[in-house]
């Protein structure tokens, strides 16, 4: 886990991680938030659907956004105050994303940060996009 404060920061500074979407994650992510939705969770209804496979929960992987902050950049000293993400492809179970995050601005009055995010599949392609706000500490 990273450690970096307010004043170690600047504009432009990224941070990439990887991480391979399972169905134990689903498992779990059912668990903790009831969505039993069949799309997520029968993958007869998904193919019936179009897919491939059980989609993976949106907010399943947006919560590697969280991961971004909390862990990588800035870890220890954040406490995230929004993420405004959106979805622009499907994620699998197998599925290979990679997560980054480059900070765009520092408002050092406010002790705010502010993150452009992104996730891309194996493939390259951009499954979800994000603006990430956060408070760190000096």
């Amino acid at each position: 886990m990273n450690s970096y404060r307010l004043r170690d920061l600047h504009s432009g500074m990224t941070h990439q991680f990887e991480v391979q979407v399972t169905k134990d994650m689903m498992r779990k992510f059912l668990d903790i938030s009831g969505d039993c939705n069949p799309l997520h969770t029968d993958i007869e209804f998904a193919r019936t659907a179009g897919y491939s496979d059980c989609v993976t929960y949106g907010m399943l992987t947006a919560s590697f956004y969280s991961t971004l902050v909390g862990v990588h950049l800035p870890g220890r000293h954040v406490l995230l105050h929004g993420v405004d993400a959106s979805f622009a492809a499907p994620v699998f179970p197998g599925d290979m994303l990679t997560v980054q995050g480059e900070i765009t601005t520092i408002h050092l009055p406010l002790k705010q940060v502010e993150m452009r995010a992104h996730i891309t599949n194996q493939r390259g392609e951009k499954v979800s996009r994000a603006k990430i706000r956060m408070g760190v500490r000096e």
